[in-house]
């Protein structure tokens, strides 16, 4: 026990300070993803509720493409071959060698888009939830769109939606792990760099895994006091009596 406790500590010997700093790598790869997908998602739903045949059609597309190909499939095409097409360029300019992209930027934009598709039907769900009754004696008192928008409809959609998107936050912390395949040094890449360093894999694969399972269990804490402060102030039909 005390050899583990030196191998993941912060002593000379030890890899804690990497694996903290891979781990803080994991949950800023999420938050850019995830953020990434609400702004997609958010975009994706507003196409899907408009009146335009086209804007539907082509967010109909995005949540069926995006949801049924692999996310490490977008990863690689994001990753290897936007670089492969940013080479291309480059050396049509006359630059030389192999211009890669940023893996962090790509790789959370890869799991946004993916993220994207589904944060679009959750938006999308939350919003046909809202009481149509709410909407119309907003329009009736002369509320403005923008003002409904901030006063009636957010606060709705984040009540309905927060539950999907606390799913998909940790399906998103967890897809961040794909991104080791474009070299970024996050939670999963490090714990395989000190498994072949000290030739102890089982020691370091069940350490990032205990690492991801308290990651994603304080999001669920965080996750559902978000939604217990959501709805506070909803009065809930009383339990029927037996």
């Amino acid at each position: 026990m005390s050899s583990y406790f030196a191998l993941i500590g912060f002593g000379p010997t030890g890899w804690g300070l990497q694996l903290l700093q891979a781990s803080l790598m994991t949950l800023a790869v999420a938050c850019a993803g995830f953020l990434f997908g609400l702004a997609f998602g958010a975009i994706g739903a507003w196409a899907k509720l408009s009146g335009s045949r086209i804007a539907r059609a082509a967010s109909d597309a995005y949540t069926t493409v995006l949801r049924g190909v692999p996310d490490l499939l977008v990863i690689y095409l994001f990753y290897f071959g936007g670089s492969a097409v940013i080479t291309g360029l480059g050396r049509w300019l006359g630059e030389e060698g192999f211009i890669g992209l940023n893996s962090f930027l790509v790789g959370a934009l890869a799991v946004g888009i993916v993220s994207g598709a589904y944060q679009t039907e959750a938006l999308r769900g939350a919003y046909r939830m809202i009481p149509r009754g709410e909407l119309e004696a907003a329009r009736a008192v002369g509320m403005g769109r923008a003002l409904m928008f901030h006063r009636i409809v957010i606060p709705q959609v984040l009540r309905f939606a927060l539950p999907s998107m606390g799913n998909i936050w940790q399906a998103v912390l967890k897809e961040s792990a794909l991104i080791s395949v474009t070299g970024l040094v996050e939670l999963l890449r490090e714990t395989h760099l000190a498994a072949g360093a000290t030739r102890q894999p089982f020691t370091f694969y069940m350490t990032g895994a205990v690492i991801y399972l308290v990651l994603t269990t304080l999001s669920g804490v965080l996750f559902q006091g978000a939604e217990r402060r959501t709805t506070r102030s909803v009065r809930l039909p009383p339990v029927a009596m037996r």
